[in-house]
């Protein structure tokens, strides 16, 4: 016989800590490194909560590519894995580092 049990739902909140540049690759190994700059997509201490029903769904105005390296993490957090984390998009030229908040009631 199955046991009742309720999924645990927590909303996310994902602050940009820090963006970081490495020209020396950018140099070495982009096709056209004028092309390439610190990302623009992010300001140090933006902020983003998820929804706690739908974890998966990608906050708005958030990065596709950044939330396509982080949404398992988020995922996790929201259905009461680990509380706080520090993780990163996986850009090399231009990561940018997220932290990320298990909210709880």
């Amino acid at each position: 016989m199955a046991e009742n049990f309720k999924i645990e739902q927590h909303p996310v909140k994902i602050t940009v800590m820090k963006k970081t540049y490495n020209p020396e690759m950018v140099e070495r190994y982009a096709a056209n490194p004028a092309d390439w700059a610190p990302c623009s997509h992010f300001e140090i201490g933006d902020e983003y909560i998820t929804d706690p029903v739908r974890p998966w769904d990608m906050p708005e105005g958030f990065c596709g590519w950044a939330w396509a390296d982080i949404q398992r993490m988020v995922y996790g957090m929201a259905r009461g894995g680990q509380k706080c984390f520090v993780t990163c998009c996986t850009d090399g030229y231009r990561p940018v580092i997220f932290k990320l908040e298990r909210i709880d009631p």
